[in-house]
């Protein structure tokens, strides 16, 4: 198999820390992927040109850190992310999807951040600050969850991968009035899988 990505994509560090996390590094190939290019390659491999995108062996291609870490997850028959029934589920689901929302977030200043100063959009950028800043602050509470603490879950890579991709806004500091989320921030960040996939 091959896995697209891009070395600063937090969405491809997701699917990433779980290739390594299920022991899958021998069976698939990660590509650089040349995005943001009007004439490149990739984009009659992957129309939308985003990352990340998983080529199978067996099968249409995979675009979306979700499936495609569910997909991963299952591949081995012996699944490390599935959730359990009841409340415990959705509890599950709604810290990812609330990691998920704070990427989502982070993912469009860093990329308004990126344009020339001439093109950036101040109410986008003063929007995508105070969510974050709410965000941080939600976060500080509902990082000492039991799900957040316990064995690996797709909530913690993603909201762990959330905050790695907050060097791209300097002037969000996140850490002044977090203590308890900057702490389990360390934790994780002692992982191989995650220093391993940290951008180039």
């Amino acid at each position: 198999m091959k896995l697209y990505h891009t070395p600063t994509s937090p969405y491809a560090r997701i699917v990433r820390i779980v290739i390594l996390e299920k022991g899958l590094a021998d069976r698939v190939e990660v590509i650089r992927a040349q995005t943001r290019k009007d004439d490149s390659p990739y984009y009659t491999l992957n129309p939308s040109g985003r990352v990340p995108h998983l080529v199978r062996d067996d099968g249409p291609a995979f675009e979306d850190s979700a499936l495609i870490c569910d997909w991963l997850d299952q591949l081995d028959g012996k699944p490390m992310f599935t959730l359990p029934a009841g409340e415990a589920g959705w509890e599950a689901r709604r810290l990812e999807a609330l990691g998920r929302s704070f990427l989502d977030g982070l993912a469009v200043w860093g990329r308004e951040l990126g344009r020339p100063e001439s093109e950036r959009g101040a109410t986008t950028l003063r929007h995508e600050a105070a969510r974050a800043a709410r965000l941080a602050d939600l976060w500080e509470r509902e990082v000492t969850h039991p799900w957040m603490n316990g064995p690996l879950t797709m909530a913690q890579i993603v909201l762990a991968c959330a905050f790695g991709f907050a060097y791209r806004a300097p002037e969000f500091r996140w850490r002044e009035g977090h203590p308890r989320l900057s702490a389990w921030f360390d934790r994780f960040a002692e992982r191989a899988s995650f220093q391993a996939t940290a951008p180039a």
